[in-house]
């Protein structure tokens, strides 16, 4: 069973949801090339010289995690877990590194869809809200173990990774970022906390005074903050991100399988297990239940404020 159809099933076995089905992954074969396939989400590219595949995120609207991007992603997560993890001597195109990356001027993700987090809220839809917070750590959790392929993978940072968008992005191997990038974690702002793998992920680069530190102060960090705390692996200058990595590739090709197998040996000393993030995720689910209308309100603002950063950047791109 593929890594999507996996997540379905646990989600409507659990759940009464309300009435929006889950998006079904379209399955892909060895036969059959991702780099063809239209997408209004992502924009792929394989360079196989440097054995890299990088996967940015493109959305037409705010920059945050919808059901339309997820089930992209997920897509992506399969097609790679198909076609090199299952069995590799088919391929003549050898995949090394994975890259997660964004498109959007200045943002890499600003996190949770909050304008349907507080519909959910005022509803009180608590398997709305479960439905979309677990399909999001299944998403997570497929990233921080390389969709089960013999690969290392990692985040491109290049402008703002903030709430989900930074969890996302701590969920791999190694985060790179550029210098201008902000990242954090605000959600403390509204009184809810990051529960789509933020305290997993964070607690496997910081002590856990720090990570709780991190969490509930809700500040923003610049790249160079985090590179000096451990959080932050690469630290590129501004523009040069690809380039970063590209150059790591070569640089580091002859002590690959060494290194991942590092990387893995991370995972095995500090586990982050599906089921811990399925339960920590549950529990921001009936959190935010709790929040007072005021506290809703604030979301809302937050979300109308993205909308305008958007539109501010896409017109100085324009």
């Amino acid at each position: 069973m593929d890594l999507r159809s996996q997540a379905v099933n646990d989600i409507e076995s659990e759940l009464i949801v309300d009435g929006h089905d889950s998006p079904i992954t379209t399955q892909f074969g060895l036969d059959q090339d991702i780099l063809t396939q239209k997408f209004n989400e992502l924009d792929l590219r394989f360079d196989k010289t440097d054995e890299i595949f990088w996967c940015y995120m493109n959305q037409k609207s705010r920059p945050s995690y919808t059901y339309e991007l997820g089930d992209e992603i997920q897509q992506v997560q399969d097609w790679i877990h198909t076609n090199y993890a299952m069995d590799v001597s088919h391929n003549t195109d050898p995949l090394r590194y994975f890259v997660s990356g964004s498109h959007t001027p200045g943002i890499y993700n600003l996190g949770g869809d909050l304008t349907h987090f507080a519909d959910c809220i005022r509803r009180r839809d608590l398997g709305a809200l479960k439905k979309y917070a677990r399909t999001c750590v299944h998403m997570q959790y497929a990233n921080s173990t390389g969709f089960g392929a013999p690969i290392i993978t990692m985040a491109l940072v290049q402008g703002d990774a903030l709430g989900g968008g930074f969890e996302h992005a701590l969920a791999f191997d190694i985060l790179v970022a550029e210098r201008s990038a902000r990242l954090g974690l605000p959600e403390i702002l509204f009184n809810l906390f990051p529960g789509m793998g933020a305290y997993s992920y964070l607690r496997q680069r910081l002590s856990r005074r720090e990570t709780e530190q991190f969490i509930l102060e809700g500040k923003l960090f610049g790249a160079a903050e985090l590179y000096d705390m451990g959080v932050v692996d690469i630290l590129a200058e501004d523009g040069k991100g690809e380039e970063a990595i590209v150059e790591y590739a070569k640089q580091n090709g002859k002590r690959f399988h060494a290194e991942r197998a590092v990387y893995k040996a991370r995972r095995l000393a500090n586990p982050v297990t599906l089921d811990e993030l399925l339960e920590i995720t549950d529990m921001w689910a009936e959190t935010a239940l709790h929040l007072e209308e005021a506290d809703v309100r604030k979301m809302e603002r937050l979300a109308k404020a993205q909308d305008r950063k958007i539109a501010r950047s896409l017109e100085v791109v324009g």
